[in-house]
């Protein structure tokens, strides 16, 4: 297969295309990283980069938390216009496959079950009570303290910043590109991932990054809230296998097909800084009692829909891919 990656220079994209040539597929990287030509937002480059193309995984995306609203003009260009730009040109060029990087942001917060009440959704937490210290959210009935659990694909959706947004546009467009153009969509809802390749020192990296920075200067990593906030922390080189099982899938056409790709092993973000500095023999993590007001509590996932349909399961453990993480 003939696959055009677009953001294939990129922490997860250069993953994915590893994955797939080492499966025998011919990947072809579009990334204004090698070539600044090579935006997604510009039609006639995308369609040049097109020709004689089977499929198309979109890795292409402005990420992270950003800075609240003030940046939310270019992730809406970044994520949804380049977005609608690709499938326009993929629609025109007759390719009928897409694989998207998707996210578990689009959840907004996980699963949660109250004792009385079953499975209750918390609305957002409030300034207030993290300025307290009350980071838990309790039961929009009762008040009570609720269980966090794994969150399935078929969950509401409730995206609460301005990349969440965007990364819930990008799916939409992508089942409307399936059902105008008949083509096969997958969108791909990744977890936390982390490893090799990982961009360093930049406001829009992930957690991990900002913790292994932190120790490569001999500084403590520094942890949010009270550092047992729930993630799934999944291995980039697994989330590279799940796109390769994604393009290789029989998926239904004329429809956006949704799986959750995580390890299905819950660990506390204070888990994963004590690992990383216990990994590179650093000091030892300081938990702040700062926030982000972007940032949910909970969200981890149930990825047993992706095992189950596509045959996936990751391979790389947490404390393997951490030391590796930690030595890079």
């Amino acid at each position: 297969m003939r696959v055009l990656v677009t953001g294939g220079a990129g922490f997860v994209g250069s993953h994915v295309v590893d994955a797939l040539r080492g499966c025998g597929h011919e990947a072809l990287v579009f990334d204004v990283r090698e070539d600044s030509g090579a935006d997604v937002r510009d039609r006639a480059a995308v369609g040049r980069a097109l020709v004689g193309v089977d499929a198309v995984c979109h890795q292409a995306a402005m990420v992270g938390l950003g800075d609240g609203v003030a940046d939310a003009a270019e992730y809406v260009s970044r994520n949804d216009l380049g977005t609608a730009v690709l499938l326009a040109a993929m629609a025109e060029a007759g390719v009928g496959r897409l694989v998207l990087a998707g996210s578990m942001v689009v959840y907004g917060e996980g699963r949660y079950a109250c004792a009385r009440h079953g499975v209750v959704r918390p609305g957002p937490r409030v300034v207030a009570d993290l300025e307290a210290g009350r980071f838990e959210p309790g039961c929009p009935v009762c008040g009570e303290a609720l269980a966090p659990g794994l969150v399935g694909e078929d969950a509401p959706v409730d995206p609460r910043n301005v990349y969440a947004t965007t990364k819930l546009a990008q799916e939409h467009l992508a089942a409307a590109w399936a059902r105008a153009t008949g083509g096969s969509a997958v969108s791909l809802r990744y977890h936390n991932v982390y490893g090799p390749r990982m961009p360093r020192d930049t406001p829009y990296a992930g957690v991990a990054s900002f913790f292994r920075s932190a120790l490569a200067r001999g500084e403590a990593p520094r942890v949010f809230e009270d550092g047992r906030q729930r993630r799934d922390f999944v291995h980039v080189r697994d989330v590279a296998a799940a796109n390769v099982a994604a393009l290789e899938a029989g998926t239904e056409s004329g429809a956006l097909a949704v799986y959750n790709a995580g390890s299905g092993e819950p660990r506390t973000v204070g888990e994963m800084a004590w690992a990383l500095a216990a990994a590179c023999g650093g000091p030892e993590p300081v938990v702040t009692g700062e926030y982000r007001l972007g940032d949910v509590r909970h969200i981890t996932a149930d990825s047993a829909r992706l095992r189950a349909e596509l045959g996936w399961k990751p391979r790389v453990g947490f404390e393997e891919g951490m030391a590796e993480f930690a030595a890079e």
